[in-house]
């Protein structure tokens, strides 16, 4: 039977005011309620209350992955250089990774994700087709060297995150094990009480032919999506497709060369020449592991740097510098235009379709040139969606204008395919008494983000609200501050765990009736039962923490009040 929680023994301090750090609210109140404390900057501790909550959300995560045959290992955290070598993830990580040596000089990494670990824990265990398919998951302490940890627990350094992997010995068998993992996502979510949405996602370095990421609609969210208000269409905004129609160049007449002077930018030119900046076409330069790269978009449009580098991946992509500039001649800075460019590889956004007229760079100091057609002037080696999305933009199934918001990932699951299969050769002895290479699948959730999310999604101007399959108590009964009260609140108190109850008693001594009624409503436990003014006859005040409803209910009656609501 569970212990009562008794506030007057608690390692617990709330606090009147903001952190002066804190910028979100799920920062500011998870400190101020005292479930989290700021160890260095993006590593936490998690005090008793916060810990309950962890682990109450790491229950409801374990429970739905078993429920669909997923099998918990615990892998190490410190890993060996090799493995990410293997798959090349030590260099395509970069600055994100925890580099260390030991004390005989031997390379390690602090885990921030373990496909290779699993890979290679795998490739030890299964030698045939019978041993298949097998999905294994951990939760488990990751590690990333975040250069600027913010918004408390929502982007740390250091951080709880639930990763699952299948592994089949083929495609359809890996799209089952997806789907799997699909529908748990959306029960894990749905009993934690989190408002999600799922969007169409890129794999970028993961790899893989489909991903969709589990997006927390928040104010405080990180990525941005895209839903549309007439279907179901939504996606995060790397991921949104532009459907191009080819355009008519049959009245458009030659390339003409045009004087324009001292505008370099498209702002300078359309103003110079009296146009529309969508009538030009920019022409962004970008190094693409160190090679010289054109990007052409409408001139009232935007790259978007993060989207072009998620479809290049794993090369690294980098803005150009003056120096890059040196020593060839064909590239004019400010007059760039794809037309004459000589050994320059050209992207261009599904908007400059074949048969589209644009005015552009001349490639010549203060010269540019207009009817220059898409197709017919110049060609486009590559197709890839990568300007900035804006609200309004088309949905790519209806047409709708669509709507933006902003929301915080808690879940991302990849159909990874055999990229790290190929890295360590993981194969298997097929029906046909051949090797078979395994596919697999990569499914992460984030388990403490998910404490931001709920804590960003349901406080209100009082403090936190948690549902409750996830707070740290069922009910949080409040002595006001007589013996009476406290000789009362400590009794119903047994009597509620005697039922089954988790409960947090505020039985603190010293303390004012007005100080414990504010914490019992920032702490947000769903239940609120207070011994006050009637104590002497037996009778209780019983509120709903979410809603503020209250009633007067005898002792008796409070217990099967709340015993009913398991």
């Amino acid at each position: 039977m569970a212990q009562v929680q008794r506030m007057s023994r608690l390692m617990i301090k709330t606090l009147r005011d903001d952190p002066a750090d804190a910028e979100t609210l799920n920062h500011k109140l998870l400190v101020r309620a005292g479930y989290v404390r700021r160890t260095a900057a993006g590593i936490w501790s998690w005090l008793p209350l916060g810990k309950k909550v962890l682990e109450n959300i790491t229950r409801v995560v374990r429970e739905e992955m078993d429920a669909i045959g997923g099998q918990e290992v615990l892998l190490p955290a410190l890993l060996p250089k090799e493995a990410y070598d293997a798959s090349g993830r030590y260099d395509e990580y970069g600055d994100l990774l925890f580099k260390l040596k030991d004390r005989k000089g031997a390379d390690y990494l602090l885990g921030p994700t373990h496909e290779e670990i699993f890979t290679q824990v795998v490739k030890d265990m299964c030698s045939s087709y019978k041993d298949l398919p097998v999905i294994l998951y951990q939760i488990q302490t990751k590690y990333r060297d975040e250069a600027r940890p913010r918004a408390g627990v929502l982007r740390g350094r250091e951080f709880q995150m639930k990763d699952s992997y299948s592994f089949d010995t083929t495609d359809e068998g890996l799209v089952e094990s997806y789907q799997l993992h699909r529908a748990a996502y959306i029960r894990i979510f749905e009993r934690l009480g989190l408002d999600h949405r799922i969007v169409s996602a890129v794999s970028g370095a993961m790899g893989g032919s489909a991903s969709e990421e589990f997006l927390a609609p928040a104010p405080a969210g990180e990525d941005t999506f895209v839903d549309c208000p007439n279907c179901d269409y939504a996606a995060n905004t790397e991921a949104v497709t532009f459907n191009a129609t080819a355009g008519d160049a049959s009245g458009v007449g030659p390339v003409e060369e045009l004087d324009t002077p001292d505008t370099p930018t498209i702002e300078t030119l359309a103003a110079h020449l009296g146009v529309e900046a969508s009538a030009t076409l920019k022409n962004l330069l970008v190094k693409v592991d160190g090679e010289i790269v054109a990007v052409g978009v409408p001139g009232d449009r935007e790259v978007d740097l993060d989207k072009l580098g998620e479809h290049l991946a794993p090369a690294v992509v980098e803005l150009v510098t003056a120096e890059d500039f040196v020593g060839r001649p064909d590239l004019v800075r400010g007059y760039v235009g794809p037309q004459g460019l000589e050994k320059v590889r050209y992207i261009a956004d599904p908007r400059v379709a074949a048969g589209t007229a644009w005015i552009t760079g001349a490639n010549k100091e203060g010269k540019h040139a207009k009817n220059v057609v898409a197709g017919r002037d110049f060609e486009v080696d590559d197709y890839l969606d990568v300007v900035v999305v804006e609200a309004g933009d088309p949905c790519p199934k209806c047409g709708t204008g669509l709507q933006m918001d902003r929301a915080i990932e808690i879940g991302h699951i990849f159909q990874l395919g055999r990229k790290f299969a190929d890295a360590f050769q993981l194969d298997v002895l097929g029906q046909q008494g051949k090797p078979v290479r395994v596919t697999m699948g990569s499914y992460g959730i984030g388990v403490s983000r998910a404490v931001a999310a709920l804590a960003e999604q349901t406080a209100d101007d009082k403090g936190l609200c948690w549902p409750r399959e996830i707070a740290p108590a069922d009910v949080h009964v409040v002595a006001a501050g007589k013996a009476l009260q406290t000789e009362l609140a400590l009794e119903v108190s047994d009597k509620l765990t005697a039922a089954g109850l988790r409960v947090l008693v505020d039985d603190r001594a010293g303390v004012s009736p007005g100080v414990k009624f504010t914490d019992s409503e920032l702490i947000g436990v769903p239940k609120i039962l207070v011994a006050g003014r009637r104590s002497a006859e037996g009778v209780l005040e019983l509120k709903d923490r979410r809603t503020g409803e209250r009633e007067e209910l005898t002792v008796e009656e409070a217990i099967a009040r709340l015993s009913e609501q398991d």
